[in-house]
């Protein structure tokens, strides 16, 4: 799927659905922007109502999207999306792809031709043991993670709901069960918050997971699509250089996004709850962002006890300095965990 910017904020956007047979194509009148291309065997079906209200409906067979009235939120990707190439990269599932900005901007990028294994805002691990057996989340080498059920699906007035269960197979085995909760927020004129609780639980043999020498990378990560006038921002400020092995609450990167006038760009907050706060980091001012947890020392995790992590991710407008980042954190940190 390949997305194009959005017109600036103050245009006016309507969404029409196309169909030719079995395609179906969402688009935005508003600079005629693709939000999402696919096949699909039934139109899609909003599952809300009224002016504003937040919707789900089906992009294609392996496709979830959702939209607040008519602004495009994001799409979670259950099935496993391709994109041609010589060597083809492996295809990607269970992870969120297009991801979008306040004014309709893709913030996301799917299959980069640096990193073709990168896959939006995903989580996945360069180091899984299972059983002795070394294998790699993050390059989907002997180890691959699988959609298996929808656990929730709610709209309400402030928040929308998306609950998904998934397994991590290795030689045809679940060795991992994985549950992801979405909390998607309203956006207001600062911003969108969007939460994320995934919890993992060992199925009968404990795993072992590390991050990347040097790196620390494996685990939440956000790539960006491509943009200039990069700015990535920590506690301690903007920083000009790449970040290896930092321990870090929260990191943001904005930039300049093709047919937009001003930048924005998005945040990633760790709850204060997060196991080893505050984890590791790998920052690449190219356009990725990689929470490293456990990082380089690695962690077993004892099957059937659950293991959990919380973030939020905040999209925003503007290049916000460190202050008001730390501000919107605090804000994150002081709300109740809801459960």
């Amino acid at each position: 799927m390949q997305q194009a910017p959005h017109s600036p904020r103050m245009m006016r956007r309507f969404l029409v659905i196309l169909r030719a047979g079995t395609a179906l194509i969402i688009v935005s009148l508003a600079g005629s922007a693709v939000l999402a291309q696919g096949t699909t065997s039934s139109p899609a079906r909003a599952e809300a109502e009224g002016p504003g209200a937040f919707r789900f409906a089906a992009v294609d067979e392996a496709s979830l999207g959702l939209w607040e009235g008519e602004r495009a939120i994001l799409v979670y990707n259950h099935g496993a999306r391709s994109k041609q190439g010589n060597p083809a990269p492996k295809p990607h599932s269970c992870y969120i792809h297009p991801l979008y900005g306040l004014d309709g901007e893709v913030l996301t990028d799917d299959f980069p031709a640096d990193h073709p294994h990168h896959r939006g805002v995903f989580w996945a691990w360069p180091h899984v043991t299972v059983d002795g057996r070394h294998l790699d989340l993050w390059m989907q080498n002997g180890i691959e993670p699988r959609f298996e059920r929808w656990g929730l699906r709610r709209t309400e007035e402030k928040h929308a709901l998306l609950g998904v269960e998934n397994g991590w197979y290795a030689a045809g085995r679940k060795v991992m069960s994985e549950q992801l909760l979405l909390r998607v927020h309203r956006a207001d004129d600062n911003g969108r918050a969007i939460d994320l609780e995934l919890t993992w639980t060992p199925v009968e043999k404990p795993i072992t997971l590390g991050g990347a020498e040097g790196k620390s990378y494996g685990g939440l990560t956000f790539r960006f699509a491509p943009g200039t006038d990069t700015q990535i921002t920590v506690p301690s400020g903007r920083t000009k250089d790449d970040l290896y092995m930092t321990s870090l609450a929260w990191t943001d990167l904005t930039r300049l996004w093709p047919g937009l006038a001003s930048p924005s760009g998005a945040a990633v907050f760790v709850h204060s709850t997060h196991p080893d706060y505050p984890p590791t980091w790998l920052t690449r001012h190219y356009g990725v962002l990689c929470l490293g947890w456990p990082g380089v020392r690695p962690r077993t995790l004892v099957a059937g006890e659950p293991v959990q992590c919380r973030y939020r991710i905040w999209i925003h407008r503007g290049q916000p300095d460190a202050e008001h980042l730390a501000r919107a954190y605090a804000a994150y940190l002081a709300e109740p965990i809801v459960r």
